[in-house]
């Protein structure tokens, strides 16, 4: 991570200052800068307050975060899994259910005017009601556009079962695949929460040709926080693009207690988001992490040459044996597969 923008990239983002990813000057490229931003966030009423004024509130409460983010310049914009209720998911209580919503709801449309207002893109995650399939439930990410038009949908592919994530409740493994988004400012990528544990997700986002792959999460600290500052960081490094990683924060506190499963006494919290919202760059390079404790606003400008700069350099592209991890993929999902173990044969001889 590098220091600051140049006075001409400071001029053409109204006066204000980021992070800066810079790449090599090419000859026969100009520079693709973009400037991203990441939006943690707390709850803003009790769990106990009525649905509607509880979704309300947290959208007077990030407006402000987003307004700031427009006034700054950012092209892309992403907010934290399921940014539009609680991370309820843990009681296992299906009223919960109710906070979900259609495509074209009301986080959208929220999101659609701010949008167009700046310019820019946004990444909507949301608890989806998918009205033309039985109004069944999906963990979704809304791509929408820089003309404040919604541009394509990701569902999330890996759904956590561990402690006290009980989303499989709720919600399924996604059915979208790994789809790239061309926008305005670059191609991008959702891998929502749980899919950052997941190698192979991160990859193929990658092969889809991603230049930015956000990781919009709701995650606490007595779980993964050692793990937060590494997943995403390796993900940057061994696919070659940037990662923009987000966490709620905060402790949401709800009003029946529940069980995790493990002996231990009931609860009526899930345990501290710890925020840490943060980028990675495909050289390795980071920025520092946002609050474990506040809302915050996190931006950065990226040369998105850099990425192709480090294909370049690390060849990992080209020097990948993608034949031979088909083939052992192929195998391994077959129902009669055997590992393929060498044995020492000196194992088992007798004496």
């Amino acid at each position: 991570m590098e220091g600051q923008l140049s006075d001409q990239q400071r001029g053409e983002n109204g006066g204000a200052e980021a992070f800066c990813f810079r790449a090599d000057k090419e000859l026969l490229r100009q520079p693709r800068i973009v400037r991203v931003g990441l939006i943690q966030n707390s709850i803003a009423l009790p769990t106990t307050a009525h649905f509607a004024d509880q979704k309300k509130a947290i959208m007077q409460k990030v407006k402000p975060m987003i307004d700031a983010a427009g006034a700054s310049g950012v092209n892309v914009l992403c907010l934290q899994e399921a940014w539009m209720m609680p991370f309820a998911f843990c009681t296992r209580e299906k009223r919960w259910c109710e906070f979900a919503e259609p495509v074209d709801g009301e986080s959208t449309q929220f999101l659609e005017d701010l949008a167009r207002k700046y310019n820019m893109v946004i990444v909507n995650p949301i608890l989806e009601r998918d009205v033309n399939h039985g109004e069944i439930i999906w963990n979704t990410a809304v791509i929408i556009g820089n003309h404040g038009n919604t541009i394509g949908i990701h569902r999330k592919n890996h759904i956590p079962r561990v402690g006290d994530f009980n989303e499989s409740t709720y919600y399924m493994e996604g059915n979208t695949g790994h789809p790239v988004f061309e926008t305005a400012y670059g191609k991008i990528a959702v891998n929502i929460c749980y899919g950052r544990h997941h190698p192979l997700n991160w990859l193929a986002f990658g092969l889809n040709g991603a230049e930015i792959v956000f990781n919009p999460s709701a995650t606490v600290g007595e779980l993964s926080e050692p793990m937060w500052p590494i997943e995403a960081r390796n993900a940057a490094i061994a696919n070659s693009y940037f990662v923009g990683s987000i966490n709620r924060v905060g402790t949401e506190v709800f009003p029946n207690p529940f069980t995790s499963g493990d002996g231990k006494p009931q609860h009526a919290d899930f345990g501290h988001f710890y925020g840490s919202s943060h980028f990675s760059a495909p050289d390795a390079s980071c920025t520092p992490s946002l609050s474990r404790y506040r809302d915050g606003l996190m931006i950065s400008d990226m040369d998105l040459n850099l990425c192709r700069q480090i294909k370049d350099k690390w060849g990992f592209r080209m020097t990948g044996r993608y034949e031979l991890y088909a083939a052992m993929l192929s195998d391994y999902s077959k129902p009669d597969f055997f590992p393929r173990v060498i044995v020492d044969p000196m194992l088992h001889k007798r004496p």
